[in-house]
């Protein structure tokens, strides 16, 4: 007797093959086989979907041989598929995905988010990252890559930009996700040298990283290089003032820039008056939403982002300051509700019902850690018998000229 046939997903189309989220366990080549029938026969075919069941490495053999004939593919989702697995399995599991994907000539998106590979699977993924020309778009989010992992993928990102420069074009890639990864500042340096030779970056999310302020700054001097640039991400990450005013040094490189989320990265009240200051210059009139949520942010920077706001920032729909210092009915929060009517977008604030009061001890406090933050650089510089960066002297210098031309109405 014939075996039953499966019923096709709903999301199953002419041009799509779906198994999202159904569930199933495929340990071997027979266990998934009827499915991959069903996908040869679309003929069409532009998009996979695997996520939401667990593959073994046997039925990820059959998927990459699969897949290998559909030379029309341009989206791969394979989000969550080794729940259950055995470390040991998902490399050579994710080596017969990836080799299938470098057979695919104009593949765009590939979505490995959700598999807890950790950096001892990264190296399956490398010599498809740093080779397939036409790759737009890849998530990594929630892998549990560490330091070490976050290098590697980044490494493979900077060879994907040296070869396209080498074949004199640029890089095909638009969108990195690579958030709630462990990444710390340990990979910070290597994304941002991938980041400052692809030059072609649109969107960048990395939040929940455990990145701090050395890391930080690093980044978005890497991101300096991606004009286009219209979405970041850096949620939950640890800014204070020495990454903020990298952030602020950076913000006029990315005229394009439309989402910022820079919520609980711990601007602290220097930063977030950096930050506001080059906003108040013009910075980024294109901006539509901007996160700033549990950062410590005083009424000078709260003032100067309502100066921002009421002079600049005609577009902006999505405003969160909660969780800052101060209450709902201080002036500043009062100035920045005006500043939003003024464009028609009074319902862009988010609640402020969890503002903080900031206690004196605790700005004395923050004020001296700040301070020797930047005696510890000083000192550092002049053991090494240099002066100080010219790139941090630009910052400086930027920062100053931009709050010379702010004027608060």
């Amino acid at each position: 007797m014939a075996a039953t046939k499966p019923t096709p997903h709903p999301d199953t189309s002419s041009t799509v093959f779906s198994l999202q989220g159904s569930v199933l366990k495929f340990d071997t080549r027979e266990s998934i086989q009827p499915h991959l029938e069903q996908l040869t026969e679309v003929q069409e075919l532009e998009e996979v979907r695997f996520g939401g069941n667990t593959l073994g490495i046997d039925a990820c053999a059959a998927v990459g041989d699969a897949l290998s004939t559909k030379k029309g593919l341009k989206v791969a989702d394979f989000s969550d598929i080794f729940t259950g697995r055995l470390i040991t399995e998902i490399p050579q599991s994710l080596r017969s995905l990836c080799t299938s994907f470098l057979t695919l000539p104009i593949l765009t998106s590939v979505d490995l988010s959700d598999n807890a590979f950790g950096g001892r699977s990264a190296e399956p993924m490398l010599e498809f990252i740093s080779s397939h020309p036409t790759l737009q778009v890849l998530k990594l989010n929630n892998n549990g890559m560490g330091p070490a992992g976050g290098a590697m993928i980044a490494g493979a990102l900077l060879e994907n930009a040296q070869k396209a420069k080498a074949a004199g074009r640029k890089s095909a890639l638009r969108t990195l996700v690579c958030g709630r990864n462990r990444l710390e500042n340990g990979s910070s340096q290597a994304f941002a040298d991938a980041f400052a030779a692809l030059g072609s970056l649109v969107e960048v999310r990395m939040p929940q990283n455990g990145i701090r302020m050395e890391g930080i700054e690093a980044i978005v001097k890497g991101l300096r290089a991606n004009p286009d640039l219209e979405t970041l991400d850096l949620q939950d990450n640890t800014a204070t003032e020495k990454g903020s005013r990298a952030i602020a040094a950076s913000l006029p490189s990315w005229p394009k820039l439309r989402k910022l989320n820079l919520s609980d990265c711990l601007l602290r009240p220097r930063g977030g008056v950096s930050v506001m200051t080059t906003l108040s210059s013009g910075s980024n009139p294109l901006l539509t939403s901007l996160l700033l949520q549990s950062n410590e942010l005083d009424s000078r920077a709260i003032t100067l982002l309502a100066t921002a706001i009421k002079q600049h920032l005609e577009h902006l729909t999505e405003l969160e300051l909660n969780g800052n210092y101060g209450e709902a009915e201080d002036e500043c929060y009062v100035a920045i509700g005006e500043a939003l009517e003024k464009w028609g977008h009074g319902d862009a604030l988010d609640e402020l019902d969890e503002l903080e009061e900031q206690e004196e001890e605790e700005e004395e406090e923050e004020e001296e850690e700040e301070e020797e933050e930047s005696e510890v650089v000083k000192e550092d510089e002049k053991a090494e018998g240099a002066e100080p960066k010219a790139a941090d002297k630009g910052e400086g210098d930027v920062l100053s000229n931009l709050l010379d031309k702010v004027h608060i109405a």
